[in-house]
């Protein structure tokens, strides 16, 4: 369907060569401050035409604000955004009149529909997720003025080029012959997790391939340029954090913010994997050395001396930064000769013109933002709720002391400081 959420809804419309794209976003709190501006600096960053490593396509994706603000507020009621489409050119498209496209949605919308649009692809081109970074951005704007919450998304291997330490180097297999040795296995370094709680949108963008590393950057150019020069393709990673993070989010047990995430990221075009924390790596450790241990954090709270549970625990929100990685293949439209076969079965070759990324995770990061900031805000709004709900009934009394938050002052007592530990090697 294209719509999503519970509390927070967005319905996105619009097909990649048609008028507009935009959408309707349902449960804005009243009273936020909201301009086009607030929206247009992520549309901004999702724009085709950034670089010679993107589609040539040229569309300014001016957003225009067509209902439910006042004088620049939020009046509570639906938002309307909508993005012209400009540069629409349906006749470099013709050839897939006749073939459709290897590895693209043309043949599966067709079974599904008994049709499809006739050029592009449809509501499976990326041009459909202008309206989801439209209504990311405006939750990410409730997020951060009114919790601090912070989303950042970046890079991190394009192919086989990888960020320093978002992969360990090795792998179990590898390091050693004793299927038993979990030893070698570095879930994630320090260095790696620094760059999660301190990387800045203004580092990433700064890269012309959005990746926070200026080493790994030429790389990366370097291997988009290639498979550019060779009419090809190549796929990549996004890895995003989300910091300042409330707790207690997420519905078990169908609903874990977990799930959700991985929903959300998996329904952007040309996703194929999604992990959290310590991901694939945390099955190669015993639980000896995955286990994230408990202790007093400095501003009185209780948290985890470590986070490779990636912030998430029993699909509940525990307070520590939420960080995943999305994986994104190599784009199916390649301007490559190849060998395939038309709608009527009969065998053909396939060179497909029309304007495509060579490779889009740096263009997909404001999108990935976008989608976890859905998330979130829809989480907050539902905890909210019950918690608004539950406070209006009488205080319980004589519970079991097991069954409510301990008090700061009792917490204080029990258990070790975040020093204490670090100190004594924990």
């Amino acid at each position: 369907m294209s719509s999503f959420g519970t509390l927070y809804k967005v319905t996105t419309y619009g097909e990649s060569h048609c008028q507009s794209v935009g959408c309707i976003v349902e449960g804005v709190p009243p009273g936020l401050r909201l301009t086009n501006e607030d929206v247009q600096v992520q549309l901004s960053r999702r724009r085709p035409g950034q670089s010679n490593l993107t589609t040539p396509r040229d569309e300014a994706d001016a957003v225009n604000i067509q209902s439910g603000t006042e004088f620049g507020v939020t009046l509570g009621t639906p938002i309307g955004l909508r993005v012209q489409n400009k540069d629409q050119r349906p006749h470099d498209y013709t050839e897939t009149d006749l073939f459709p496209r290897p590895s693209h949605a043309d043949w599966t919308y067709l079974l599904k529909y008994g049709l499809k649009a006739s050029s592009g692809g449809g509501r499976s081109s990326a041009r459909e997720t202008i309206g989801r970074v439209a209504a990311g951005a405006i939750a990410e704007k409730y997020l951060k003025d009114a919790l601090g919450v912070e989303f950042v998304a970046f890079v991190s291997s394009v192919g086989k080029v990888h960020i320093p330490a978002s992969v360990a180097e090795t792998s179990t297999s590898s390091a050693s012959n004793n299927d038993d040795d979990d030893e070698s296995t570095e879930l994630m370094s320090e260095e790696y997790l620094n760059l999660l709680n301190t990387v800045t949108r203004e580092q990433i963008d700064a890269s012309q391939v959005r990746c926070p590393d200026a080493k790994t950057t030429e790389r990366m150019v370097k291997r988009i340029v290639r498979a550019k020069e060779n009419n090809d393709s190549i796929g990549g990673t996004v890895t995003c954090v989300i910091r300042n993070m409330p707790t207690g989010l997420g519905e078990p047990v169908f609903d874990k913010l977990e799930a959700k995430l991985a929903h959300a990221m998996l329904s952007i075009p040309a996703t194929k994997g999604f992990e959290i924390g310590s991901g694939f790596k945390g099955s190669e450790v015993a639980g000896s050395k995955h286990n994230d241990p408990f202790v007093l954090k400095e501003n009185g709270d209780l948290g985890t001396i470590t986070n490779r549970s990636g912030g998430i625990q029993g699909g509940i929100s525990n307070g520590e930064n939420v960080y995943f990685k999305v994986a994104f293949k190599s784009p199916a439209t390649i301007s490559q000769a190849q060998s395939t076969a038309k709608y009527n079965g009969e065998a053909g070759t396939l060179e497909a013109r029309g304007r495509h990324d060579p490779c889009v995770v740096a263009r997909a990061v404001p999108i990935v933002e976008a989608m976890a900031a859905l998330v979130i805000m829809d989480a907050v709004l539902i905890q909210n709720a019950r918690k608004t709900a539950a406070s209006l009934l009488p205080p319980l009394t004589h519970l079991p002391p097991t069954m409510a938050l301990p008090s700061k002052a009792k917490l204080e007592e029990a258990l070790p400081t975040e020093q204490e530990v670090r100190q004594n090697g924990g």
